[in-house]
């Protein structure tokens, strides 16, 4: 099984929680994560050989969250070229705003520009209907996983 590397920006610690409620769930299926705090961010380029998920709140005006916004833009601005790459994006936001999950959308937009496959749907959270966003990650989550399998073994 390919390894999992967790990426979150949060502004009130929602996506955080979610990250980290899906790193457990992961490594309970037997997969290696790594949960990458903001700090831990600097210079990362996401490796080709294992997945990306991207938790992601919205902020602003879709904008995104202040503590991943420099890895952001790094990515854009280096653009490194990702095409072995396959990540999923779930992101976090209220529907009641225009930029319904903006930066969610925006990582998925930036990641397929940079080659790279999502596996599975974009996960739009919406803050109006669930008061645990955690609990729809994880469903989601063990369709995630195992499309990925599927993609090992095709």
């Amino acid at each position: 099984m390919k390894k999992v590397n967790l990426v979150f920006g949060t502004v009130y610690g929602n996506a955080q929680f979610v990250a980290e409620t899906l790193s457990s769930l992961l490594k309970d299926q037997g997969r290696e994560v790594s949960l990458l705090m903001h700090d831990q961010l600097d210079g990362f380029v996401p490796p080709q050989g294992e997945l990306l998920l991207v938790i992601c709140s919205t902020t602003g005006q879709g904008d995104v969250p202040e503590d991943i916004q420099p890895w952001f833009e790094t990515m854009k601005s280096t653009a490194p070229y990702l095409p072995q790459l396959k990540y999923g994006v779930i992101a976090l936001g209220d529907s009641s705003y225009e930029t319904f999950c903006g930066a969610g959308v925006q990582f998925d937009e930036l990641l397929t520009e940079l080659g790279a496959t999502r596996v599975g749907e974009l996960l739009k959270i919406d803050a109006c209907e669930t008061m645990e966003p955690e609990v729809e990650a994880k469903k989601w989550m063990l369709s995630w996983n195992a499309l990925n399998d599927m993609e090992i073994v095709a």
